[in-house]
């Protein structure tokens, strides 16, 4: 596994656009809340420490990852530079992962071709809650953090563009 004992959420701040006069949404799944809190605080402190004002930054919850299509969509609405997609499907005994995981992979894609602010998927889909958990805060670091990073270059990106 290309992972394995390795965090891959390390950044080099000095790479990042300044964040200071941008707003950020991020919508966060209610089920497994105790990853997708861990996803959001990963994300939560890295846009803070990249100059993000708190009150630049919004948080809506929905209950489950299926429903975080219609809160980006709606996000969208809020005058954001940025959105972020927080959730988690764990793989269970039924192919309702496999739906879910595609209908949320399809539909956040489907808004960033559709609307003029970017959507950042940071879904995991994972086999475990093991996986999860080392994927939120773990071993591999937080995907949070990953996501706020991308959401701050693609603000950028789409200021300069």
């Amino acid at each position: 596994m290309a992972t394995a004992n390795n965090n891959l959420s390390v950044y080099d701040k000095t790479t990042i656009p300044n964040a200071n006069k941008f707003r950020f949404g991020i919508v966060v799944s209610e089920w497994n809340a105790t990853i997708t809190e861990g996803l959001y605080k990963g994300a939560y402190e890295t846009l803070i420490e990249n100059g993000v004002l708190p009150n630049n930054i919004i948080r809506w919850n929905v209950p489950g990852s299926f429903e975080l299509i219609y809160g980006c969509k709606k996000m969208q609405e809020q005058l954001v530079n940025a959105v972020i997609a927080i959730g988690s499907v764990i793989q269970g005994e039924t192919k309702h992962f496999d739906f879910v995981c595609e209908a949320v992979s399809q539909g956040i894609k489907d808004l960033n071709v559709m609307n003029e602010t970017p959507v950042i998927f940071c879904v995991l889909t994972d086999n475990n809650m093991q996986q999860a958990i080392d994927r939120s805060g773990g071993k591999h670091g937080n995907k949070g953090t990953e996501a706020a990073v991308a959401a701050i270059k693609m603000a950028d990106l789409r200021r300069r563009s």
